[in-house]
């Protein structure tokens, strides 16, 4: 199980305020008694539960060791934090993950019987380039509206809804296979191939 706290820098975001201490220094020991989620206390993200929480810092965390965690459902909540490790997050990771996120979603959607419209595919080659400085705002710009034109265009066409509704255990492993690739950017790993969202990508 690994905890991660999404900051700015060490500023407090998502909702939260104040400043946290560096890496390896505890933040102060809140009332244990009086934990309460989005109310009072440190609140951390578990293993894929980051997914939903991504912002411009992220960090490996340790919560409190002495008193039980509060589960929130898609969070936890301690009553003090010490970040371990600032993890390899920028504005260029986030823009490759999500371009590989948009991607993976193209892909699921070939994988089950209806081709995407080729104004995503280049949003997304578009997308990749500028995280790399080979593409402007302006083309960005350009390419996002073709592709917000396109995903209009498949939403009217009953021939483009075919993809079906995701079961739970699809959801699930499309969850983790998401997790897995954030995770890769995170701690420098290798990155593997982008797979249709749901299936896995070995080699």
């Amino acid at each position: 199980m690994t905890f991660y706290k999404t900051l700015d820098g060490l500023d407090a975001t998502h909702g939260g305020s104040g400043r946290y201490p560096g890496v390896g220094r505890w933040t102060r020991h809140l009332d244990p008694d009086l934990l309460e989620p989005c109310v009072y206390g440190f609140h951390l993200s578990v293993d894929a539960d980051l997914l939903r929480w991504l912002g411009p810092t992220i960090y490996e965390a340790e919560p409190c060791p002495d008193h039980p965690l509060v589960d929130a459902g898609d969070k936890v909540v301690t009553c003090r934090v010490r970040l371990t490790r600032k993890l390899t997050f920028d504005d260029r990771v986030a823009r490759l993950f999500a371009a590989d996120c948009a991607e993976s979603a193209l892909l699921g959607v070939r994988a089950a019987g209806c081709e995407p419209d080729v104004r995503s595919w280049r949003a997304v080659d578009v997308a990749r380039r500028f995280a790399s400085g080979d593409a402007s705002h302006e083309d960005m710009s350009a390419a996002w509206s073709a592709a917000g034109d396109a995903a209009g265009s498949a939403a009217q066409s009953a021939g483009s809804a075919a993809w079906p509704a995701a079961g739970s255990a699809a959801r699930h492993a499309a969850r983790s296979a998401l997790y897995d690739r954030l995770t890769d950017y995170l701690y420098g790993r290798d990155i593997r191939p982008v797979a249709p969202l749901g299936q896995e990508v070995t080699s």
